[in-house]
């Protein structure tokens, strides 16, 4: 009987620290959708980018992504996104999409340009930068490493520039 009564109020500790965790948890997350103007972008790749995911300048959450589609005409990934009516992008920004971490989720990552000209609502961004997964970058480090690694090809044989000169008949013995 004491067994069962300490196993019962070492499962209430563990559930009480638990809800405690994920309280911390729940108010340091940001799930919040930034309100804003939209803008778009069109990638080759998205890697896994989902709507909700953050938009960010220099590490800083400025936008959410609304979501994506798929151009018709040239099959590439468009990412409509919301910015803060507060930050308005140069027409030359880069987008890319990164990655929090080896595990972590994806962002767009926003890289302002210098131009004095901004995006209107509706927008595009121009140049963009898609998402390289860690498959294609070992496969392109495999790549360089191999390639390095082969004997160079010889050169094409160059001409006679003079004409060879008769072979002379061995001096008989």
């Amino acid at each position: 009987m004491g067994r069962t009564v300490i196993e019962t109020i070492m499962g209430a500790v563990v559930l009480a620290v638990a809800a405690v965790f994920m309280a911390f948890a729940w108010s340091h997350a940001s799930f919040s959708k930034v309100e804003g103007y939209e803008v778009s972008a069109t990638f080759t790749s998205v890697g896994g980018l989902d709507a909700g995911a953050d938009v960010k300048i220099n590490g800083i959450k400025v936008g959410t992504v609304l979501g994506q589609s798929l151009d018709p005409q040239t099959f590439d990934a468009v990412v409509k996104m919301s910015i803060a009516h507060g930050i308005r992008l140069p027409d030359d920004t880069v987008a890319s999409i990164s990655s929090e971490g080896l595990l972590g989720g994806k962002f767009v990552k926003l890289t302002p340009g210098k131009s004095s000209v901004t995006i209107a609502t509706g927008g595009r961004l121009g140049p963009t930068r898609s998402f390289k997964s860690i498959e294609e970058m070992v496969g392109q480090l495999i790549f360089l490493a191999t390639a390095e690694n082969q004997p160079p090809t010889p050169a094409p044989a160059a001409a006679a520039v003079a004409p060879a000169a008769p072979a002379q008949p061995a001096p008989a013995p």
